[in-house]
């Protein structure tokens, strides 16, 4: 835990550990401060993936009561539960697209606390084209589950399973309790429309660039931000992604088309340091990213050279006068 300075980046990367599988709580986390803004980075892993050690992308905003989740990343709740938060009041959710790595866990934050946590108020979701869609549509699969729990069994108060969804556009999505969100379009390639969030807060500011190549928007969206955090790609210049595009990269199921394909869709190192340059926030953190190593912080160094830190599942950053970042440490058994 520390505050952040420009030298920290060497520090931080030594420090890079992945989870251990055995999620558990480490006290309650409180609500932001008045003054402040306080992210968790429920989840980091990239792409739509099964991996032991890191949970899909997530990412939960505190600012003041407000608790303001973007993306449901595979094993968010899981998450949730190492932190002992109460997914009963994570009511507020904002997907970037509807790919399905963005919105697996989506169906158990909408279904599970309502039948064990106690939630009795609507859940909100607001999302690209499609997102009231895919809401109906999942109350339609759940209904005899919805039915059972609410109607004849345990009888479970019907506020709470009701779902406010609505698809957005370029603009303030959401206003209360001081709290302002701007949803600004990004480009993930042909998956469109897709957004990157901004949150406003007392005088500060957290940007989520959600999956998207370089673009001015989110450039302009970002200036002087406190907090950017940004997606990050394999680079576009890896040697594996040379040569005849429907051979196997090695030890992979997944072709070399496929894989320069998904690249072109998101930001490598090189683009990001670029971006970074540009937007200049006071630290950017990288999310969603398979790649983390020595190699890709090079790459960014090439066009920036401001505080960046890797994220890591359950990092806590505290935004306010000065940002912090607070690695998750698991309790001593």
């Amino acid at each position: 835990m520390g505050k952040v300075k420009s030298g920290s980046i060497l520090l931080s990367l030594l420090l890079l550990f992945l989870l251990d599988g055995r999620l558990e709580s480490q006290g309650p986390v409180t609500a932001a401060s008045d003054s402040g803004l306080k992210v968790i980075l429920l989840g980091t892993a990239g792409g739509p993936t099964f991996n032991a050690q890191r949970l899909g992308i997530a990412t939960l905003v505190l600012a003041g009561q407000e608790r303001l989740l973007f993306d449901c990343g595979r094993g968010m709740t899981t998450g949730m539960a190492a932190l002992a938060i109460n997914p009963a009041d994570v009511t507020k959710v904002f997907l970037t697209h509807l790919h399905s790595d963005h919105i697996i866990s989506l169906p158990e934050l909408y279904l599970f606390p309502w039948a064990s946590q106690g939630r009795n108020k609507p859940l909100q979701v607001w999302g690209p084209d499609g997102t009231r869609s895919m809401l109906k549509h999942l109350q339609e699969a759940f209904a005899f589950d919805i039915h059972v729990r609410g109607d004849v069994d345990e009888k479970f108060p019907p506020q709470g399973i009701k779902v406010v969804a609505t698809d957005i556009r370029q603009g303030v999505v959401y206003e209360a309790n001081g709290v302002k969100v701007t949803a600004f379009l990004v480009d993930h390639g042909p998956v469109k429309p897709a957004f990157g969030y901004r949150v406003d807060y007392r005088a500060h500011s957290v940007v989520l660039s959600g999956d998207t190549k370089p673009t001015d928007n989110l450039i302009r969206f970002s200036q002087g931000v406190d907090l950017l955090i940004h997606e990050l790609g394999r680079s576009k210049q890896d040697p594996l992604l040379e040569g005849p595009p429907d051979e196997l990269l090695p030890g992979s199921r997944q072709t070399r088309g496929q894989a320069k394909t998904i690249a072109d869709h998101h930001t490598d190192g090189v683009e990001a340091g670029r971006v970074l340059q540009r937007a200049q926030p006071k630290l950017a953190v990288f999310s969603h990213a398979p790649v983390v190593s020595a190699a890709t912080l090079a790459l960014v160094r090439q066009n920036y050279a401001g505080p960046v830190e890797f994220g890591e599942d359950l990092m806590t950053i505290e935004v306010g006068d000065t940002v912090s970042v607070h690695r998750f440490v698991q309790p001593k058994r």
